[in-house]
């Protein structure tokens, strides 16, 4: 089993820096897969309401003999339910699939900017931290027009923005403005799936010469810029490699080559434009 450091976040909220990501994967499969995690040493999941497997999350972690006070649970508001009571329904609703008393951290799942109601959004979840239905909530895919827009309308930033990021695409003007505001940056997509970057050349040669994996090298990138990362996989001997990257370290010669890969390019959608009902 391998153990992961945590980040702090905002309010003094630990958070493991690595986790399970769950996306597309069944309802069905979602415990067999957090269970496999939760054996290889993780103690984050990161759900949302969007991936309708909340339940099967939910019975893993009553499965999996490990007290809830050592596990960290993500989830997510969807596009359709922003609004203050739309919100607060919706996180409740969350809880009750998940089988929980409270998740460990709550965002806002995308901006919508065209329905312009991710502010009121945002002060819900701000209630429902008060009330102790989530320990720290955040948001993911906010850009910094978003994240300044909750400054001014309630003086209080996210703990966490979780954003496509990997070495593809780096987000360095966002990283910016994240670490400028104590906003802690996590990654989806952390291994840009699809893309061919685990057989690029040049993370090829650094996994040679560390004697470690392309995904390892990879997410180890992450890691020591301080990122979350949450990468996805079902297949138990993946699961646990994606863990095993503290027993390492990559060289500035290996981190300026692997930021001289990014293309700038996203794999998923514009934050500014998307909304999927």
């Amino acid at each position: 089993m391998t153990a992961t450091p945590a980040v702090l976040l905002r309010g003094a909220v630990a958070m493991p820096q690595v986790g399970i990501g769950v996306f597309l994967v069944d309802d069905a499969d979602a415990e067999r897969v957090v269970r496999t995690a939760i054996d290889a040493g993780y103690r984050s999941v990161d759900t949302a309401a969007a991936y309708q497997n909340e339940r099967g999350v939910g019975r893993a972690v009553a499965a999996c003999g490990v007290p809830r006070g050592d596990l960290f649970v993500t989830t997510k508001i969807w596009n359709t339910e922003h609004g203050f009571s739309a919100t607060t329904r919706a996180a409740r609703e969350s809880l009750d699939r998940l089988g929980l008393d409270y998740v460990d951290l709550l965002l806002v799942h995308w901006p919508v900017p065209e329905q312009d109601r991710y502010v009121p959004t945002w002060q819900a979840l701000l209630h429902l931290r008060e009330a102790g239905l989530a320990r720290a909530v955040g948001v993911s895919n906010f850009q910094p027009e978003h994240i300044t827009r909750l400054l001014e309308a309630t003086g209080e930033p996210p703990a966490v923005n979780q954003v496509e990021l990997h070495p593809l695409f780096t987000q360095d003007p966002l990283r910016r403005f994240g670490a400028a505001t104590g906003i802690v940056t996590e990654a989806w997509h952390p291994l840009a799936p699809g893309t061919g970057l685990l057989t690029d050349p040049v993370v090829a040669r650094i996994a040679v010469k560390h004697g470690r994996s392309a995904a390892q090298v990879v997410l180890r990138w992450h890691v020591q810029q301080g990122h979350v990362v949450i990468p996805k996989s079902t297949r138990p001997e993946r699961i646990r490699e994606n863990i095993d990257v503290y027993g390492f370290a990559l060289d500035v010669a290996d981190m300026a080559d692997l930021d001289g890969l990014n293309q700038g390019k996203r794999l998923g959608p514009d934050p500014a434009t998307f909304f999927l009902p």
